[in-house]
């Protein structure tokens, strides 16, 4: 087994920690440039990341290192703090990610709205290109972002120099990549990009600011430096990291489940691999740590199967930078800036704007990315987060109101969440109600407060005093049901006895309050609000049927067909009888009339025969009908009570004799099915399967008959075989 697994890191994760190399060393050195920390401090994260977030990590194909979605908090907390506190921070933020993964908190970070983490990269993606473009213009960025947008168009019309063409080399390259032939495709786009730019920038003698190493770099020294005062600053800024770090992290692990079928991430694991990788990195002078959905997605693409490869690509980037530091210090920065540029026009993803446009969440989306821009990351987060916190109260507080005339009635609709706020449009709504005036309120509301139950209250007194009536139709839950008496229902659980409706057209709550009426009240619910729901469905079976299959079954009220085959209109073609039997030798007219139909013209390709527990004909057919038509009707299930083979459902024999029966009369009535030529004939030719099944009322189980066991199995248990 060792032996396998060291074959499966040879053939798949060796190589794949070689293309991740690849694509994280111009990366790294880009991110760290445009956080304005040492360079080298992005390749320590990319080291640090890899080795330990990707030993220690609970996601095996996820890829950790320096990540530009924390280039402006980083950006910002160097100019603030300088860079040695900054590995402070970077420390302190470590131990609150491993202090939030032991604590088993890391799912809750997902409940930030996806709209805010979009926006924030686009923000983050505008304010890496405004401040990076400057780089490849020949110049140098300002302090904010703002102003690097108002420099801009001076920057455009000055004069350029060699850096201008190298950066926009980069950006060239980088565009045209993804269209060339798949051999060259190989190479990833980034590296040859820094590449030929650094060869063309050495070949041509470019005088140009280059990347700066330090002499030694293995001469590492311990960074981090606490701050002599601000603590409050101090935390803020240890808090926002690692919030920022914990989400793009998790957020990264859970997208790259998405793209590979292997074992799913253990996220809070996931968080203390990237809390001690962010300790570690800080303590040796390096830049925070993430994960990263570009390389991550590389590595996946690649081919890995296990974490070896994200450890192993951090063992080649050390290598690389003790090795070849010379060569990293020949990269042009404005090489580097023309990399990030294309980064950051890539973080404002259009496939993100048109996911979040089509959940109503663009206001939250656009109000991110310009806090971000105008002011700062956390700024601009925590605003998205106050607007989601609003656009989710108004949501949550909706409530829609409209009263109409519907002949001599006035019909007043009232849906959603009723509470004081909206009862000064609910007593605008109720004014054009006229006095007198015969009235039908529907309540829809999922909560209703003390002021709008005592305005409803209020006008219902004063509506009827002036001569009118009010019928309350209180559709779910009975908040308003004792309204005229003024008692108030305070919770759900004071409703006990009225139960949600489940099935568009069916509510058990509706028998309940209205025994003496349900037909007609649940016919004058189904025209108002199924009817429009359906009605495209049947406008489409408006001129014929074609269901697929014949379902006869027992007219006993607790079966429902529809809802225990999740079937709807035109998908069944249904017969109902007393004890679901289907006469022997053709004779009944009408069963032979119904199945010749189904089978010679309808053409179905299953008939099922359904019985269920606590059977009112088998308990009958087991005690001896009393004299009358029942008893000539189950003359047709004598057959099924002369049967002595056992049949069991669920591997047990029933404890009732009506439920055995019932088990038996199933299978008499597929044999009796078989006598008839059309169905006799149309299983032969295998255009028709007969289908034997049972249904557990009490457990609200359906069975299916598996005639290799003579056992009826629940329906969601593959059976050997179905007839």
């Amino acid at each position: 087994m060792v032996i396998m697994r060291r074959l499966a890191v040879l053939r798949h994760d060796l190589p794949a920690s070689l293309v991740v190399f690849l694509v994280a060393v111009p990366l790294s050195l880009g991110i760290a440039l445009a956080s304005g920390a040492p360079v080298v401090a992005g390749l320590i994260a990319a080291v640090v990341g890899g080795i330990v977030a990707g030993a220690l990590g609970g996601s095996a194909l996820q890829v950790s290192g320096p990540a530009a979605g924390l280039t402006v908090v980083m950006a910002e907390t160097i100019q603030t703090f300088g860079w040695a506190v900054t590995c402070a921070i970077t420390v302190a933020a470590g131990a609150v990610q491993i202090l939030l993964g032991v604590s088993r908190v890391a799912r809750a970070a997902l409940a930030i709205s996806p709209a805010i983490v979009h926006g924030m990269l686009a923000g983050i993606g505008v304010t890496i290109v405004l401040g990076q473009v400057h780089v490849v213009l020949g110049g140098k960025p300002q302090s904010s972002a703002p102003a690097n947008l108002a420099e801009l168009p001076a920057q455009i019309v000055a004069r350029h120099d060699a850096a201008t063409a190298i950066g926009l080399l980069v950006i060239a390259i980088l565009l045209v990549w993804p269209r060339l032939p798949q051999a060259l495709r190989r190479v990833p786009g980034p590296l040859a990009a820094i590449t030929v730019a650094t060869g063309v920038s050495v070949l041509a003698g470019l005088t140009l600011p280059r990347v700066e190493l330090p002499a030694d770099l293995l001469n590492i020294r311990f960074a981090p430096q606490l701050p002599g005062g601000g603590w409050g600053a101090f935390a803020v800024a240890v808090l926002t990291i690692a919030v920022i770090a914990s989400v793009e992290s998790l957020l990264s692990a859970v997208a790259v489940d998405r793209l590979h079928t292997g074992p799913r991430a253990d996220l809070n694991r996931e968080l203390i691999g990237q809390g001690a990788a962010n300790m570690v990195s800080g303590a040796l002078g390096g830049l925070p740590v993430t994960g990263v959905i570009v390389r991550s997605s590389t590595n996946v693409a690649a081919g890995a199967k296990s974490r070896a490869a994200a450890v192993l690509h951090g063992v080649w980037v050390l290598v690389f930078v003790v090795a070849l530091a010379g060569v990293i210090q020949d990269i042009p920065l404005a090489a580097l800036a023309g990399l990030l540029v294309h980064v950051g026009v890539k973080l404002v993803n259009p496939g993100h704007l048109k996911t979040v446009l089509a959940h109503g969440d663009l206001p939250v989306y656009l109000l991110t990315l310009a806090g971000v821009v105008v002011f700062d990351l956390l700024t601009g987060v925590l605003a998205g987060i106050a607007l989601s916190l609003v656009l989710m109260l108004r949501r949550t507080l909706w409530s829609g109101m409209h009263a109409e005339p519907d002949g001599e009635v006035w019909h007043v609709v009232v849906e959603g969440v009723l509470t004081f706020l909206s009862v000064p449009r609910l007593s605008r709504v109720l004014a054009t109600v006229p006095a007198g005036a015969r009235v039908r309120l529907d309540l829809v509301v999922d909560y209703l407060d003390h002021a709008a139950f005592e305005s409803l209250q209020t006008w219902q007194h004063a509506h009827e005093a002036a001569g009118g009536t009010v019928a309350v139709d209180e559709i779910g839950h009975p908040w308003f049901a004792n309204g005229k008496e003024g008692r108030p229902t305070r919770s759900r659980r004071a409703g006990t006895g009225f139960v949600p409706r489940w099935l568009a057209p069916w509510s058990a709550w509706q028998a309940a309050e209205l025994p003496a009426q349900p037909t007609h009240r649940g016919a004058a619910e189904f025209q108002r609000r199924t009817a429009p729901l359906v009605r495209d469905t049947l406008s489409g079976l408006a001129d014929g049927q074609r269901p697929r299959t014949l379902f006869i079954t027992c007219g006993d009220s607790r079966i429902v067909p529809n809802l225990i085959t999740t079937s709807g209109p035109g998908d069944l073609f249904t017969i109902r009888n007393i004890g679901n039997l289907v006469p022997p030798g053709q004779a009944d007219a009408s069963m032979n009339a119904s199945i010749e139909y189904a089978v010679g013209v309808l053409e179905v390709s299953e008939i099922v025969v359904c019985g269920h527990s606590s059977c009112g004909a088998m308990a009958a057919l087991a005690s001896g009908p009393p004299p009358g038509p029942l008893t000539e009707w189950l003359t047709h299930a004598a057959p099924s009570a002369r049967r002595s083979a056992p049949v069991t459902v669920a591997g047990a024999i029933p404890e009732r004799e009506g439920d055995r029966l019932a088990l038996q009369n199933v299978l008499q009535q597929l044999d009796h099915l078989r006598e008839y030529r059309l169905v006799a004939e149309a299983e032969q030719a295998g255009r028709l399967r007969l289908t034997g099944m049972y249904f557990d009322v009490g457990q609200a189980q359906v069975h299916l008959h598996d005639p290799a066991t003579r056992d009826f199995h629940p329906a969601d248990v593959p059976a050997r075989s179905r007839g």
